[in-house]
């Protein structure tokens, strides 16, 4: 289902889709109204949902959408602004799976096969996901045995860890939100840096978005910036974040250095640099996500002597990264979304929030 005020768009998307052979649409709509008919009447896999329409905008209809048809998918799709960022992750808090952002014009869009390449694996990697998620209910299986519900991980660090590394992609903001929501006090022990797969604008939004939330300082560091304990530091939009020691101290290091498997910023290069500077002082966290960004990383930061923790296959999104990981032999518990923030506040202490 593809939702947008633009003909253009909705031809363009359409045709996309068509020639891909994986998809079959079902309804375009110019409107949020007509939006939520349609979800109501075809209850689709997925809807491509555009935030700025008339009559009702994106943002309004999203959770009418999801009551009508509360399996669909919802892809976001917007310009690229602060405010647009703002609305995005709002959208995303209430339930949307992950926003794209469109070139700024319409040759560009035309013209983009980048933004045509990443359209079309996004939504690949959402019907993966939820065909994975149909079969399992369809014959009652469940997921492959693997190493989870190891609920107490102190036995698998030789130090209290002192630093959280979190990666996360496609939908990672609410979960990662969570699980700092989930940490409560125990995050004044903690210096954590997250990679959450986003372009620019979209990131310094969401460091504000946990700010706001959790009533914590969270923001993008700025390179050669010493590392605060109680801080939350989000890697820039399109810009790698690292660790490194200056002048005796641990510091931020932001760069434009080439993607790492196609993501910039990379979870990988934070990883690897835990393991290089903080080794079993660091605590890995990988989450939801498409694609392997962070396995390298955190077969790095397990040989340095760090805990790895995978969110498990079924409270992801999309269990790319995060099986990626346990396919790999590389994490050292895999959780639910529930239990991740109670396992470390079980390492590093804190108060259980109210």
């Amino acid at each position: 289902m593809i939702a947008d005020d633009s003909m253009v768009v909705r031809g363009l998307f359409a045709r996309w889709l068509g020639e891909s052979g994986r998809f079959h649409v079902v309804g375009v709509a110019g409107d949020g109204e007509s939006a939520i008919e349609h979800a109501g009447r075809h209850h689709p896999d997925i809807m491509v949902l555009d935030l700025d329409m008339p009559i009702l905008d994106g943002v309004e209809a999203l959770p009418r959408i999801i009551k009508e048809s509360p399996r669909t998918a919802v892809l976001l799709t917007t310009t690229l602004t602060e405010r647009n960022a703002q609305l995005a992750l709002q959208c995303i808090s209430k339930g949307a799976v992950d926003v794209l952002p469109k070139p700024d014009n319409r040759s560009g869009l035309t013209l983009s096969l980048d933004f045509r390449s990443e359209l079309l694996g996004k939504l690949s990697s959402i019907t993966q996901s939820r065909f994975r998620e149909g079969d399992l209910a369809a014959d009652g299986a469940q997921s492959a045995p693997l190493p989870s519900g190891v609920a107490d991980l102190r036995p698998l660090v030789s130090v209290m860890p002192r630093y959280l590394v979190i990666g996360a992609s496609t939908g990672g903001p609410r979960a990662v939100a969570r699980v700092l929501g989930d940490l409560g006090e125990a995050l004044a022990n903690l210096t954590t840096l997250i990679v959450q797969h986003m372009p620019p604008l979209f990131t310094a939004s969401f460091a504000d978005q946990i700010a706001a939330q959790l009533g914590v300082p969270a923001r993008e560091p700025h390179d050669g910036e010493r590392l605060a304990r109680g801080m939350i530091y989000v890697a820039p939009g399109g810009r790698h974040l690292g660790i490194e020691r200056k002048l005796g101290h641990i510091a931020a290091s932001i760069s434009d250095e080439p993607p790492v498997h196609f993501c910039r910023p990379a979870v990988d290069i934070l990883f690897a640099d835990a393991a290089r500077h903080l080794g079993p002082a660091a605590l890995g966290l990988i989450m939801t996500g498409m694609g392997s960004d962070g396995t390298d990383g955190a077969t790095t930061l397990r040989r340095a002597g760090a805990a790895v923790i995978a969110q498990d296959e079924q409270s992801s999104t999309i269990w790319g990264m995060p099986g990626s990981v346990v396919r790999a032999g590389q994490a050292s518990a895999v959780l639910p979304l529930s239990g991740i923030g109670p396992a470390i506040r079980t390492l590093v202490g804190g108060s259980r929030p109210a």
